[in-house]
């Protein structure tokens, strides 16, 4: 039987500018997505979880993985472009910064981790997963801007921001099939896993 893959964002983080950003938790709205995707069935099937390491992001993939009864596993290097160099920036000062890491691959944008770097991780980070997970669907749980780096990177498509997510607070998927396959679809919302894509 075909393995299917997802690969999921978080959705939406109370952003508080006195935590690091690592440490942010999800919102109300954020955490009410990911119980309706819980109680779901859109998951069946899925035998692993695995989850980046920052909190946003395990409270996204725990309630999964409980859900589902499945093995649940964390993996450091799975986390968002490092931006610890910046810590919080306001949020159009964020979005500037964030066009140039993706407009410009290898050059570190302000001591941000380079596209080209982060690309590489997470590439990385989801080989070594499959070839322990080689059996059953994997859910993989993480964040926007990498997400969108493995996307262009499975789509043999060169890095650009016009690939991410989108505006709308994250919980987006996109799913395959290998490494060696490209995506079934662009990023699409969490409902739409639920209630099928919109007509």
């Amino acid at each position: 039987m075909l393995q299917r893959i997802r690969y999921l964002s978080h959705p939406q983080v109370l952003i508080d500018p006195a935590k690091e950003i690592t440490d942010w938790s999800l919102s109300d709205l954020g955490c009410r997505r990911v119980t309706m995707l819980a109680r779901s069935n859109a998951l069946h099937g899925t035998l692993t979880v695995i989850s980046s390491a920052e909190t946003k992001a395990i409270e996204t993939a725990r309630p999964l993985a409980m859900a589902l009864g499945c093995d649940f596993e964390i993996r450091e290097l799975m986390h968002e472009n490092d931006r610890s160099a910046t810590g919080y920036l306001p949020r159009d000062e964020f979005e500037t910064v964030a066009d140039q890491f993706f407009a410009h691959p290898n050059v570190s944008v302000r001591g941000w981790e380079t596209a080209a770097a982060a690309q590489a991780r997470i590439v990385n980070e989801v080989e070594l997963s499959l070839r322990k997970h080689k059996r059953g669907d994997v859910l993989f749980v993480g964040h926007g801007a990498v997400g969108t780096l493995l996307f262009c990177h499975l789509s043999d498509l060169p890095i650009d921001r016009k690939f991410d997510q989108g505006p709308g607070g994250g919980g987006c998927f996109f799913g395959f099939t290998s490494l060696q396959s490209r995506p079934e679809t662009g990023w699409r919302s969490m409902e739409e896993l639920i209630n099928g894509p919109k007509r």
